[in-house]
């Protein structure tokens, strides 16, 4: 593999006009949270609202890996206890039937060291993750455009999107019988119907991994996990199949995945400027740095959602700053991020912190 290239400030380009950008994404952003809280009186997340799991795990950075890797959080062996969030994309509580991309949701646990503004006093590093390895808008002000139509759809037609994530669906299968695969189609609804705990999700934006720039894939690897790899659930007259198709494998067995990353070896055909441009594996291959364990636990409940879905925030700006993310859809993220977060907590009633231990939630997964 050809040696990692190490970051430079120049790699990163402010956008024209990026403040506007920022500014109206928060604008949006929040048409959504105020729609979802005016009719169902929940202040939810603007995206990722729905959750199908909440788990509570570890850990553990691998010995030996080579100086390019231990980097950061990867930089020395060790256990650290985590919190998991498994949801789908929209920003709207919708039946599972709307079929949309799955995400993960990390936040590890009592890491030390220099951070980021804004997460000086915290002690978590949090991974943001979708189960594809591009985002769906090269860089900021496109991601503003799809964040409109978001918001002029949120908690409209319901039925209409059943029926349109049916056709949706039916479109991407004959994309992908010819080899392809459409991003737009599936985060409009049309994401096969597959189980949350097969797929592979992926940070799709950049971040610093110490002095380079990488992306993280997490991959299931216990026998259990790989074979619900693509996986149908039956959500027919299942609004919440994907919910108790988590909470039923947690119930008897626990899993296991690998965290990997890829390093930048190439900044022309690996941007951190176009997060829609997939980094090639054949020029820089994900390498496992640690693995995650969850036992088999109560994977969802009252009480879990009270205290990770009520009472925290998955955010990459959560991070060590040999983490710091990167790229135009990664700086206006972090605005959007701090306002969800008043947003939630006033609404609710709340407040959202940053845990420095996870014994309440562990407690709430054995009831």
């Amino acid at each position: 593999m050809t040696a990692p290239i190490p970051f430079e400030p120049r790699f990163e380009s402010l956008e024209d006009d990026e403040a506007q950008t920022t500014f109206d994404l928060q604008t949006t952003m929040r048409s959504i949270s105020t729609k979802t809280y005016e009719d169902s009186g929940r202040a939810l997340r603007s995206v990722h609202a729905k959750t199908h799991g909440l788990l509570v795990g570890e850990l553990t950075v691998e010995a030996g890996l080579p100086d390019a890797y231990a980097q950061g959080l990867f930089a020395q062996p060790g256990t650290y206890p985590v919190v998991m969030r498994l949801s789908t994309t929209p920003g709207d509580v919708l039946a599972d039937d709307v079929s949309t991309p799955r995400g993960m949701g990390i936040k590890v646990v009592g890491v030390e060291g220099p951070r980021v503004g804004g997460s000086e006093h915290d002690v978590t590093q949090d991974f943001v993750l979708v189960n594809g390895p591009v985002f769906s808008a090269p860089n900021a002000q496109k991601f503003l455009g799809s964040a409109k139509l978001l918001a002029a759809t949120t908690d409209k037609a319901p039925n209409l999107k059943r029926l349109f994530s049916a056709l949706a669906r039916g479109a991407e299968q004959a994309v992908e019988a010819v080899g392809g695969g459409s991003v737009t189609l599936k985060a409009l609804g049309g994401h096969p119907e597959t189980h949350p705990l097969g797929e592979t999700y992926y940070s799709q934006v950049p971040i610093l991994y110490g002095r380079y720039m990488a992306k993280v894939q997490v991959a299931p690897v216990s026998p259990a996990l790989m074979a619900l790899a693509g996986s149908h659930v039956d959500l027919e007259g299942r609004p919440d199949g994907l919910r108790d198709a988590v909470v039923g494998h947690f119930a008897d067995e626990g899993g296991q995945w690998e965290v990997r990353v890829q390093l930048c070896t190439d900044i022309d055909r690996m941007p951190i400027e176009d997060a829609s441009v997939e980094w090639p594996e054949d020029l820089s291959p994900y390498v496992t740095v640690a693995r995650l364990r969850a036992a088999p636990q109560k994977a969802y409940g009252e009480d879990l959602a009270r205290l990770v879905d009520d009472g925290m925030q998955f955010n990459p700006w959560h991070a060590l700053a040999a983490h710091r993310p990167l790229g135009s859809i990664m700086r206006v993220r972090k605005a959007v991020y701090a306002m969800s977060k008043r947003f939630r907590a006033e609404r609710n009633g709340s407040p959202i912190a940053e845990p420095r231990d996870v014994e309440g939630v562990k407690a709430a997964a054995r009831r």
